[in-house]
């Protein structure tokens, strides 16, 4: 094997690995890299899903790609070592996530990502990235002879450690705290209590704990006292103190190893706080939100839709920017309230000059839902097996409606019946816009018999091209 086939397997694997693992972590991601293994050659590129397509004039001007290679002035210097990463500078392209740097041993990558419209941070995924480009340049420092191969399947699950580098880094960076050796048991106990069930049900309230020298500054509204306080290890008790602090405000305190009380942590104070909130939380450092967790995994999600296929489908029906912006906001609140309280439900949107008569429970007088009162009621009426009924007029027309319709090649037998009825129902209604929420909170929006997506389907990142083309041929290929 020679050193660029080498090279190439190294990059291919590591590609491979960061998008599975960032698939999971923020949902279907497709990942691309530009680079140059040594001073001299020319930029490559491995783009298998067309993640940087729409891109080429902006890449074009900030690679100058007339020149062989790029790298900016002094920051092209390597150190003796692979770890000695010097960083690049960012090509700030809107939608994308870029990490690059450049080593002995790898002269220069920059990595790319989707930036997923709801992330809580970015910060976990340039981590993740800013780790690609150390494994890389690991791996071609070892050489053939030392290749395990395990670099690809260490970034598939990679989210805890982004995490808890992404953590290590603020502490010390802002507040000057080194907390590596304590971060790593503090992630696992999150997950630990998130799994744990008290007489059925899911953890609600907050969890924050404190660095132990800034403990003086917490005023307890209740400490506790003795020499067997609770152990962050027990998640079973850890599980049932948090009843005592939800839907108050408060926290449950610890210092990392044990639960010292009940208070409201300081503001300005290094404090990593996991708020519960059912099936699933979020984690904050000093306030500033970081990412998620959900049945027993941390994710990047804030598990809000942002309904950008909604706005871009209302675009393609004649109807005044207010009226389109009024509708948008009913779905919206709707689609809120079914995410937050965790139930599926159906929302037929009609926008056909003579709107179709649905089986259902029709209501005798419509109900105008740009009234407050009659939203909720709507939002109660959602939770009924079945579809709401909204017209253009903006009125609710009925509940519990039956979606009927032929069968479409586009069903999918893995989902389950409100999909694929939206599926089948918006194929034969071309002017009926259907929102499903189901019961995990996923969304899906339905315009003539497919799903919109916003980036692309699942399918398209099922392969991963081994070997890269010149940047200048890229481009020219548009």
């Amino acid at each position: 094997m020679t050193n660029d086939e080498f090279a190439h397997r190294c990059i291919h694997e590591t590609l491979s690995g960061v998008r599975e693992g960032l698939s999971r972590f923020s949902g279907p991601s497709r990942v691309a890299i530009i680079y140059a293994l040594k001073p001299g050659d020319h930029l490559s590129i491995i783009d298998p899903q067309n993640l940087l397509r729409g891109y080429e004039l902006k890449l074009s001007s900030f690679y100058n790609v007339v020149n062989s290679f790029f790298c900016e002035g002094d920051e092209c210097k390597t150190g003796k070592l692979y770890e000695n990463i010097q960083p690049q500078n960012d090509p700030q392209l809107d939608g994308i996530i870029c990490q690059g740097g450049n080593s002995a041993t790898f002269f220069y990558q920059m990595w790319f990502t989707d930036h997923h419209p709801n992330l809580c941070s970015i910060l976990p995924t340039k981590y993740w990235l800013r780790h690609a480009i150390l494994r890389l340049s690991h791996d071609l420092q070892n050489g053939p002879a030392l290749y395990t191969g395990i670099s690809g399947e260490f970034l598939r699950e990679y989210a805890s450690h982004a995490i808890r580098e992404c953590l290590a880094d603020i502490a010390l960076d802002v507040f000057g705290l080194d907390l590596s050796p304590y971060i790593s048991p503090i992630l696992e106990t999150i997950l630990g209590v998130s799994r744990t069930n008290e007489e059925g049900h899911r953890p609600f309230g907050i969890l924050t704990f404190i660095n132990p020298r800034e403990m003086t500054r917490v005023r307890f509204l209740s400490r506790f006292a003795g020499p067997d306080l609770p152990q962050l290890g027990n998640y079973k008790h850890v599980r049932k103190l948090l009843q005592s602090v939800e839907k108050s405000g408060n926290s449950l305190i610890s210092d990392g190893t044990s639960i010292l009380g009940v208070a409201h942590p300081p503001s300005d104070c290094f404090d990593l706080s996991a708020e519960y909130l059912g099936r699933q939380g979020f984690l904050s450092v000093a306030g500033e939100l970081i990412c998620s967790f959900r049945d027993g995994r941390y994710s990047s999600s804030t598990f809000k839709a942002k309904l950008f296929e909604v706005e871009e489908a209302l675009l393609d029906f004649n109807f005044s920017s207010d009226q389109n912006h009024d509708i948008f906001c009913i779905v919206a609140a709707l689609v809120r309230e079914a995410e937050d309280c965790a139930f599926g439900c159906s929302i037929v949107v009609d926008l056909a000059p003579e709107p179709e008569i649905l089986a259902g429970q029709s209501l005798e007088t419509p109900i105008d839902l740009r009234d407050p009162k009659n939203l909720d009621l709507a939002i109660a009426l959602a939770k009924v097996d079945g579809a709401l009924h909204i017209k253009a007029d903006l009125k609710l027309y009925g509940f519990a409606c039956l979606l009927d319709g032929l069968r479409v090649p586009e069903e999918d037998r893995a989902r389950g019946a409100r999909y694929n009825s939206a599926l089948r129902f918006t194929a034969h209604h071309p002017e009926s816009i259907i929102i499903v929420v189901s019961s995990d909170t996923a969304v899906s929006v339905f315009l003539q018999g497919r799903v919109l997506y916003k980036n692309f389907p699942c399918e398209l990142y099922a392969d991963c091209q081994i070997a890269g083309i010149p940047l200048s041929s890229w481009l020219k290929s548009e």
